[in-house]
């Protein structure tokens, strides 16, 4: 192992194996390691028997739940926007002929204590039992506004600059009350808490188109898409998307020890022998002294026999309850996938409710979310600490990414992800692909 890598990747997370590959497809020499024996890190997937262990301290699960191997679950569950930067970047890397994903069936609002349909097109707004009638018009024209906004025609701008006008000032012009702008903003645009209205619009109108543009992709009931056997497949994807460009991938390294020169420069990684190296890029478990602590994820997971009630019987499903709906400082989300997806025996349905924790009482903090999900036949609760780099990676040459937030779709994981890759390599990365290269899986 006593030879000098570019790069060496600590922690085989979603994040960590994004960037593996980006920067071995680059032509970087890269090891990767982790001290765990399994892909994944926090974003690893659990069987059946495994799932028990970590939750239950037993490893005998009840023989009513099926085959432990057709469990799939992710302890980071996340749906994947259809145009989103998520997808680009796989179909940058090509790692997309590793991968099989399918549409996810509906996408979902928590309003008045109900669950709606959100709607994603001009027309859809006309039949949504979430606004009055006239409330149907002024979104409709709102909603038509912004399929037709194009950053670089000021014909379609009407006469406002999104880079100055705030999201407020621009929903004012069309007459929308709060209860449409709550549903618009969260569950269209997937902004996390309110703090977007005071904010130049041009970034609400391009998640919104985003959405939408995703949503007429495949023609589902979503903008969503999620891979066969579930996000586990990722990192495991790019471990051999990183081997085909010379990359080594090494899993149960234990003590991976992170070496400093005098100038608190990075010099290697210490794992029973030392690999050099230029730069460390790891998750904040490697280099604790380098981050903080800035909040908590508060999460339920179920197994279930039926969907999600209130949801057209959809056997994948978001349902995104906003802060405001439930008296709350940010949002809370619930994911549904089933053995459509491959990550549960047919018949068996497996839900999640995350937000994050503003109390040290979890399971009441996300009752809201739970009441929804209907009966269930096992719950699990867990809670975990976020962090965020506090060193200064030009000094050091470590570059640690951010723990995973509560939303259940990608796009703020992948922005971080880019930013990284901005910070190591000094350039952007190629978005601009073909999107058709990533095929949802025939049924």
């Amino acid at each position: 192992m006593d030879e000098e890598y570019d790069v060496i990747v600590l922690g085989t997370g979603l994040k960590e194996c994004i960037l593996s590959g980006l920067l071995s497809v680059d032509g970087l020499k890269v090891l990767h390691m982790d001290r765990n024996d399994y892909y994944g890190g926090e974003s690893t997937s659990l069987n059946l028997i495994q799932l028990w262990k970590r939750f239950r301290g037993s490893d005998k699960p009840p023989a009513h739940l099926g085959l432990s191997r057709d469990y799939n679950v992710d302890m980071v569950p996340k749906f994947m926007m259809a145009n989103g930067t998520l997808v680009r970047v796989l179909i940058h890397t090509d790692v997309t002929k590793y991968l099989y994903f399918k549409a996810v069936d509906g996408s979902f609002v928590y309003n008045k204590g109900k669950v709606h349909k959100v709607p994603a097109t001009d027309m859809e707004a006309l039949k949504s039992p979430l606004m009055g009638i006239f409330e149907k018009r002024r979104a409709r024209k709102f909603i038509i506004y912004v399929q037709d906004y194009d950053e670089s025609d000021p014909k379609t701008h009407e006469g406002m600059d999104l880079t100055r006008v705030t999201t407020r000032e621009l929903i004012a012009k069309y007459g929308l009350d709060d209860n449409t702008v709550d549903f618009i903003g969260h569950a269209l645009a997937l902004h996390r808490d309110d703090r977007y209205l005071d904010e130049p619009a041009l970034d609400t109108v391009k998640r919104m188109k985003l959405y939408s543009e995703s949503f007429a992709r495949f023609q589902g009931g979503s903008p969503y898409i999620y891979p066969l056997y579930g996000l586990g497949e990722l990192p495991q994807a790019f471990a051999r998307l990183s081997a085909v460009y010379g990359g080594t991938y090494m899993l149960n390294k234990p003590e991976c020890k992170v070496e400093f020169n005098e100038e608190g420069q990075v010099i290697g990684v210490t794992s029973g022998e030392t690999a050099r190296c230029k730069k460390v890029v790891c998750d904040p478990s490697y280099l604790p002294n380098k981050v903080r602590k800035v909040g908590r994820v508060a999460r339920a997971i179920a197994i279930m026999n039926h969907p999600i009630p209130n949801t057209n019987d959809s056997h994948s499903a978001q349902v995104i309850l906003p802060q405001k709906q439930l008296g709350r400082k940010s949002d809370m989300y619930l994911f549904c996938c089933s053995y459509s997806h491959n990550v549960a025996p047919k018949g068996k349905f497996i839900a999640f409710v995350s937000t994050e924790a503003e109390t040290d009482q979890p399971e009441i903090e996300l009752k809201p979310g739970i009441d929804l999900l209907g009966p269930v036949e096992e719950l699990f609760f867990d809670i975990y600490d976020r962090y965020e780099p506090v060193n200064e990676p030009s000094l050091d040459n470590c570059f640690i990414s951010t723990s995973y937030d509560a939303t259940t779709h990608f796009e703020s994981t992948v922005m971080d992800v880019l930013n990284m890759y901005t910070m190591i390599t000094g350039k952007a990365v190629d978005l601009s692909v073909d999107l058709s290269a990533a095929t949802a899986a025939e049924e």
